[in-house]
């Protein structure tokens, strides 16, 4: 989800007025989602590299989590959504990282559709990760080298108990995946568009999904 802080200049406001309209278009994509059967919908909502902004930038993006978290429980209720986080949210504190494992509890039953928020997360560093866990592994003689193979690094990920990716959509004009499920991406569909994030809606969903199926699959050569 891109495009936040350029919405904002064009209209002379400030970066956090673009992140509050990103956050108005979550709530019609997510609503999009359900409304067409999406299985899955993730979420690339704070990456590992946005800590290098500004102090006030980061600490309006928690406040906005934590505002946009109390307002929108109720919704995912009412239209059955389970909310999953990926990444390392404790990064952003007890109090907030308390309330989202809160939210993750309360929807744990829905099962519409599942929500996955990318928070503080970074592909190269989930895949780092895996590798670190299977050297210990080899290390510790619990894991034979020749037994690793694509399953043992996929049920390491922290997408391994969600099913693969099929499309995958960047906004804003940027074509490119910025350190966003990159394993997982290996055979997805990659749809790119100009619109920024914020002025993302129902109808450019539903062009994504279009074109989706318009497509012709095809899967290691086959």
């Amino acid at each position: 989800m891109d495009g936040n802080g350029r919405w904002a200049s064009r209209r002379s406001l400030p970066r956090v007025a673009g992140h509050r309209a990103g956050a108005e278009a979550v709530r019609r994509t997510m609503q999009a989602a359900v409304d067409n059967g999406v299985e899955v919908l993730t979420l690339y909502a704070f990456s590992s590299e946005n800590w290098r902004r500004s102090e006030d930038e980061v600490s309006d993006l928690k406040g906005l989590m934590r505002f946009y978290l109390e307002r929108e429980l109720g919704t995912l209720q009412k239209e059955k959504v389970r909310l999953k986080l990926i990444g390392e949210p404790a990064a952003f504190g007890n109090e907030l990282y308390e309330r989202l494992q809160q939210a993750v509890d309360e929807t744990q039953d829905n099962d519409r559709l599942t929500l996955v928020v990318a928070l503080n997360y970074g592909s190269q560093a989930e895949l780092a990760g895996a590798a670190k866990a299977l050297a210990r592994g080899v290390r510790d003689g619990t894991v034979d080298p020749e037994s690793i193979d694509i399953a043992a690094v996929e049920g390491l990920l922290h997408t391994r108990d969600l099913p693969p990716l099929d499309l995958l959509i960047r906004t804003s004009g940027e074509v490119r995946l910025s350190n966003f499920l990159l394993w997982q991406a290996a055979y997805a569909e990659l749809h790119f568009v100009d619109t920024l994030w914020p002025d993302f809606d129902e109808a450019a969903f539903g062009a994504a999904l279009g074109e989706f199926a318009r497509r012709q699959r095809r899967f290691g050569g086959r």
